[in-house]
């Protein structure tokens, strides 16, 4: 495991924070640091028509090696870290044997990963630990998915004992900022599905996802003396915190679960003269979805018509746009990849977890462009924070996973089995 080991924190000491205030592709030129890095290391492992073009994207092939016809199949992970946590500077703690008991991430700041809050770390009492010293993200998500996908390809190459069919394996920037699948070629990719290696913990197979909408509300206001501000002044800032309050409070991230859907304020940014407000809008249910973007249009209104004579125009500018759907739309036609990717694991022995994504990958907007693609865990926890951690066994058995994908679509009679479904 030590190559696992060496392999992820060779990628999360280089900072791949993204930007959803650039209009470039990637959005930071410090993408490119790790972009180029794995480019070389693809070819160094053995693999074949490795591209980058220039946008950051990266493909290569891994060549079948069974004389009989398989579909083509790819994995897919991004390399960008999301700008919500630093990303520069990460230091990982390696944590041998863990004990059960909290870990000390930072002394000096008094910054503590406890089970007593993270109940999912007793899952992993004895395994090895990366995690962050308290002061950045680590960067799990996603680079344990690309660390996953290499250290897999590498093994096949070394393995050529293992039948497999053609491999495609693509890496994307700016998947955090929901720009990841944006650019992503998939005729060039070729392949007839694809996974992305982008869940949390062991087991995670998913093929549902949020419907996902992004709002930008801008509310004006007027700027008086305070001292002469009777019946003249109006705060954009406390307009902001009324279409805060009559959002459901009920609907929020920290409130919901499962198939639930809600209303997350990202940011908010103000004066008196004016204030931005950004959220996004999250449900799994399609009408639901359209409903919570009306709701956002109708507290518009309701504001704007209260100030229509004092301010003469409209006080509140919604602008909403949709960023993905939800990928169960174009999966569930060809549920055998999901199947395929379930009885990998059954057959590893690791329990699938088929349950809905509170969010989103790659894979929701490609499976919309032709590419159905599940999403496979990478194996980490507590995401896009100082908590993070992954544990280095479930990221060698992602790796098994993958292997073990490769050889089922292998399979002699595979062709023939998948005619059957699609009838």
């Amino acid at each position: 495991m030590q190559h696992i080991i060496d392999r992820f924190i060779s990628y999360v000491t280089i900072d791949t924070e993204s930007d959803a205030s650039s209009e470039t592709t990637p959005s930071t030129a410090k993408q490119w640091d790790l972009a180029n890095k794995l480019v070389e290391e693809l070819k160094a492992i053995g693999m074949q028509e490795v591209t980058i073009d220039d946008k950051a994207y990266i493909m290569a092939t891994l060549p079948s090696n069974v004389d009989h016809e398989v579909p083509t199949i790819g994995f897919i992970s991004h390399f960008d870290t999301t700008p919500d946590f630093t990303g520069a500077n990460v230091n990982p703690q390696i944590v041998k044997n863990y004990n059960g008991k909290d870990i000390v991430l930072n002394a000096e700041q008094n910054i503590i990963l406890s089970p007593s809050y993270f109940k999912d770390l007793l899952q992993y009492k004895g395994q090895t630990l990366i995690t962050t010293d308290g002061t950045t993200l680590l960067g799990a998500d996603d680079k344990a998915g690309i660390t996953e996908i290499v250290t897999a390809m590498e093994f096949l190459i070394k393995n050529p004992d293992i039948n497999h069919g053609k491999i495609r394996v693509g890496f994307t920037p700016d998947e955090e900022i929901g720009r990841g699948a944006h650019h992503f070629d998939v005729d060039k990719f070729g392949a007839d599905w694809a996974y992305t290696m982008d869940g949390s913990q062991i087991g995670e197979l998913e093929y549902e996802n949020f419907n996902a909408a992004g709002a930008k509300i801008t509310f004006k206001g007027k700027s008086v003396h305070p001292g002469y501000a009777k019946g003249k002044m109006i705060n954009s800032m406390l307009i902001a915190n009324d279409f805060i309050n009559a959002l459901p409070s009920d609907e929020t991230p920290q409130e919901t679960k499962g198939y639930e859907g809600f209303y997350h304020v990202l940011h908010l940014t103000g004066s008196i003269e004016e204030t931005v407000l950004e959220l996004i809008i999250r449900d799994h249910n399609k009408i639901k979805f359209e409903k919570r973007k009306e709701k956002i249009e109708k507290i518009s209104r309701k504001i704007n018509k209260k100030f229509a004579k004092q301010f003469g125009e409209d006080i509140v500018i919604a602008e909403i746009k949709d960023q993905y759907y939800n990928m169960k739309e174009k999966v569930v036609p060809v549920k055998h990849i999901v199947d395929i990717a379930e009885k990998a694991m059954k057959e590893l022995e690791i329990k699938p977890l088929i349950k809905p994504i509170r969010g989103g990958t790659d894979g929701c907007q490609l499976s919309y462009m032709g590419l159905p693609c599940p999403n496979i865990f990478a194996g980490g926890h507590n995401f896009h924070g100082k908590y993070e951690y992954v544990p280095v066994e479930s990221m060698q058995k992602a790796v098994d996973v993958i292997v073990k994908i490769a050889e089922l679509t292998s399979m002699p009679n595979f062709g023939l089995e998948l005619s059957k479904k699609r009838k």
